[in-house]
């Protein structure tokens, strides 16, 4: 017979099998890493900081890497002798350096003339011919440093020829004649020598200076100081597309850069400040030069200069044109002659201009629109925001006209041209939302354009129309649009619904805009502004309706650009309507039907949502001027005001589950927030106004899915005015008039947990106690003797006893919580007797050990909180 061992000597012997089989696995895995390393060609280094205590693997990921040990630790590096070179030899120079200076500054008086010349040129011809010597050498490092020396040298020998040579020679044409010759010296000697980094870029430095100083040293007006300017920009271009050596080329990019924009700042302040257009004239030849050069360089340089000299282009076209019309009007008018020309430079999406440079155009003239836009934002936050002064002041009569409303002191005769570029902008964005795709065929070459040289060029090169580059081309379709989709590109940049919703919101916003700042600017009478902006909400809401619904342009951002400035400017008009009574209650009542009828027409969704939580705000508005007209107090006005929260609660009722609802009954829950607010100074009238916002609460709480938040509100609204009644009647003993409400009560509430076992605790009990329990503890605070503390704190340790024994939840935290104020009450005045007998330092040390205990212990503390919690989740 076969012998079955026992199954627990089986389970162990299955368990050492399987043992010996995971060692042996491991030491295969292992043997066979080791061969695989092995059979793989060897690494160049492998011999230092090998530790030869085991092989491992090769390192994940590299498949070709030999095998390192677990641990293997790097060799320490020395450090690099080109490092260590290059710090000696600039220390070195710099010696040399301060010691030529020491030389030239301090030793110079006590040589002669020939002496000093003799030594000034041989130390120069030395340092200048040394690098020579070197170079063949291989010593470039060292030819650097003797090249340093030998530039200082030379500004060294310009400095003692003007001392000693020219002493009476004007010291700005001097320095620019040095410059210049210094300058060619260097770009002789640089380019002689090409393995120098130096020299070249040490050139383009000095060649900055000569016609600046050129043009001051001949006193020449500002006008010619920009050319000046302008033709050393010119120069550093030039260096900058076909210069040798990156140095130079970078050098020359920043000098440019500073040239051209002293330039261009010197052509704008001479054309600002033109005392006429013929004034105007020659700065504009000055700024029309500037941009035919940054075009120019832009048509060869790479994406991003591109971009950058088609911006600077047409700013300065802007500038140069438009500097003649505008020295021609008023100071007011000036931003419309500067806007008419910045529209120009948008027909350069027909030209044929490199596609980079196009786009720099293009920002330019964006930048002129938006520049005109911000300066139109004081007129507008004026007209906005002045209105709110009158809440300070509310009915106290029409002003005469539109900006004694607004109370603003800006000067309105400079900004009589605001209202036109506001509309103006918002005409040609309304016609690019309108005609949208005709504009899109437009632009389409712009947008699709390969640059020259596309077809030759290498990938990524300037000038090509790769992704590389900065072009259009889609993966896979050669010249394909970004907006043809599929491509990187094309989810980086906006879809052409969106920025037809843009244009189209932008039209909306300006043209409200500019019809507002109209108003001011011609100082309307104060009916005509009022009516004039209660239309404009009428409009925005109109067209905030009409598209809130469709989608045939792809985006919402129309109506919902509309639905917010509507909002805005109802906000706005209703300020301005508090000036009279009779505004006021035709505004608001306007602008409660608007938005009411707009709620109407609306379809499903957030815009109906908002417009119905809009119409309710502007009838609580109407029943507190409705108070305020009667003459009553405000507290005597609070029970008016809550009307519209009681039509909120039936309306609510009527629409149940209606998404609109709930936002609606919220509007009107804040409105009795404000009643009560309004109520607070009169305790009989707070008592009145929250047992009828009690009432309200109870209203909503007959619809089953207000029950579980409104039902527990109107008993606490319930409570509290009786609270708040009593201590308006001075009642020094509450019970008597709460016990006869909480007998009852609890007497219910354990009729109820009779029937319904699962009933929770705080439904049945809680209102019955806290009517009683907590306005006695209120005046247990107050109160000197000590029966009332006494009896109050029997009464709340038989009940947490009683919710303790019975796993009531209400009975255990409100009888404890009481009971727990109640002690506090009494044991105060020893505890405040004891803690002015301890010394200072005491507190101070007793809440560090507290700390100290609670930190060591925090885990368990943890554990018992959650056991607690536990256990009164348990609670009924």
């Amino acid at each position: 017979m076969e012998h079955v061992p026992p199954p627990a000597e089986e389970l162990a012997r299955l368990d050492r099998e399987l043992a010996e089989l995971d060692a042996r696995r491991a030491q295969l895995l292992t043997r066979r890493a080791w061969l695989l390393a092995a059979l793989r060609p060897p690494a160049p280094t492998a011999a230092p900081g090998w530790n030869p205590s085991g092989w491992g693997a090769p390192a994940a990921g590299r498949p070709g890497a030999p095998a390192q040990p677990w641990g293997h630790v790097p060799p320490k590096q020395p450090s690099a002798p080109r490092s260590a070179q290059n710090v000696l030899l600039t220390l070195g120079g710099l010696l040399l350096t301060v010691a030529a200076i020491a030389f030239t500054l301090v030793s110079w008086g006590s040589m002669g003339i020939g002496g000093r010349s003799a030594v000034l040129a041989a130390v120069t011809v030395g340092a200048l011919a040394a690098p020579v010597v070197l170079l063949r050498r291989g010593l470039t490092a060292t030819a650097e440093a003797l090249a340093a020396l030998a530039l200082v040298l030379t500004l060294l020998d310009a400095y003692a020829v003007h001392a000693v040579a020219a002493p009476d020679t004007d010291g700005l044409g001097f320095t620019a004649v040095a410059a210049a010759v210094l300058a060619a010296l260097w770009t002789a000697y640089g380019l002689a020598l090409g393995k120098l980094h130096l020299p070249l870029p040490a050139a383009v430095v000095l060649a900055q200076w000569p016609l600046l100083f050129g043009a001051w040293a001949a006193g020449a007006p500002a006008l010619v100081v920009g050319w000046a300017l302008l033709a050393t920009a010119v120069l550093d271009g030039a260096i900058a597309l076909w210069g040798k050596g990156t140095g130079a080329r970078v050098t020359a990019c920043l000098g440019g850069s500073v040239m051209a924009f002293s330039a261009l700042m010197v052509g704008l302040a001479l054309s600002v400040t033109a005392s006429g257009p013929l004034g105007a004239l020659a700065p504009g030849v000055l700024l029309l030069t500037a941009a035919a050069a940054a075009l120019a360089g832009a048509w060869r340089a790479p994406r991003g200069f591109a971009r950058a000299g088609g911006a600077v282009a047409g700013l300065a076209v802007v500038a140069a044109v438009g500097g003649v019309p505008a020295a021609a009007v008023p100071e007011g008018w000036r931003v419309l002659a500067y806007l008419l020309v910045g529209l120009a430079p948008a027909a350069v999406v027909r030209a044929r201009l490199p596609r980079n440079a196009a786009i720099g155009v293009l920002v330019a003239s964006a930048a002129v629109v938006a520049g005109a836009l911000v300066g139109a934002l004081p007129g507008l936050a004026a007209v906005l925001l002045g209105p709110v002064t009158l809440l300070s002041d509310v009915w106290s009569g029409s002003p005469e006209g539109f900006r004694s409303a607004v109370g603003s002191t800006l000067p309105w005769s400079e900004l009589a041209a605001t209202p036109v570029v506001l509309a103006l902008v918002a005409g040609l964005l309304g016609a690019a939302y309108r005609w949208w795709p005709s504009l899109a065929r437009i632009a389409a070459p712009l947008i699709a354009r390969e640059e020259p040289g596309s077809g030759t060029g290498p990938a990524g090169a300037p000038g090509t129309g790769t992704p590389e580059a900065g072009g259009a081309a889609a993966p896979g379709v050669s010249g394909a649009p970004w907006y043809a989709g599929g491509a990187p590109a094309a989810r980086r940049r906006p879809s052409g619904a969106a920025l037809r919703g843009a244009a189209g919101a932008g039209a909306a916003v300006l043209g409200w805009g500019a019809l507002l700042l109209s108003g001011a600017v011609l100082d309307v009478p104060y009916a005509v502004a009022v009516a004039g902006e209660t239309l404009l909400v009428a409009g925005l809401l109109a067209l905030a309706v009409g598209g809130a619904g469709s989608s045939r342009n792809g985006s919402a951002a129309v109506p919902v650009t509309a639905l917010v400035v509507a909002l805005a400017a109802a906000v706005s008009t209703g300020l301005l309507s508090l000036a009279s009574e009779g505004a006021s209650y035709a505004v608001f009542g306007a602008l409660t039907a608007l938005f009411a009828g707009a709620a109407v027409r609306a379809g499903a969704g957030v815009p109906r949502a908002v417009f119905a939580v809009a119409a309710t705000v502007g009838g609580t508005v109407l029943s507190g001027f409705a108070g305020r007209s009667l003459g009553l107090a405000p507290h005597e006005a609070a029970p008016l005001v809550l009307l519209v929260p009681a039509l909120t609660v039936l309306f609510g009722a009527r629409l149940r589950r209606n998404p609109v609802a709930l936002p609606v009954e919220l509007t009107g829950a804040l409105g009795a927030l404000v009643a009560v607010a309004l109520a607070v100074p009169d305790a009989p009238f707070l008592a009145l106004v929250l047992a009828l916002c009690g009432v309200l609460a109870a209203g909503a709480a007959v619809r089953p899915e207000r029950r579980p938040v409104a039902g527990y509100l109107a008993a606490a609204l319930f409570v509290l005015a009786t609270w708040v009644r009593l201590a308006a009647s001075e009642v020094s003993f509450p019970e008597a008039y709460t016990l006869p409400v909480t007998v009852p009560a609890l007497v219910v509430g354990f009729l109820r947990r009779r029937k319904d076992p699962e009933a929770s605790s705080w439904t049945a009990y809680g209102p019955g106690l806290a009517a009683t329990l907590l306005p006695s503890l209120a005046v247990a605070w107050t109160d000197p003797d000590w029966q009332r503390p006494l009896l109050l704190g029997v009464a709340a340790l038989v009940i947490t006893l009683l919710g303790a024994r019975y796993r009531l939840q209400a009975l255990l935290l409100l009888g404890g919580a009481v009971l727990a104020l109640d002690g506090l009450h009494e044991l105060a005045p020893y505890v405040v007797q004891v803690a002015g007998a301890l010394p200072r330092w005491l507190p101070p040390a007793l809440a560090g050990l507290l700390l100290l205990v609670v930190g060591a212990t925090y885990e368990q503390r943890l554990r018992d909180a959650r056991r607690l919690k536990d256990a009164l989740g348990r609670m009924r």
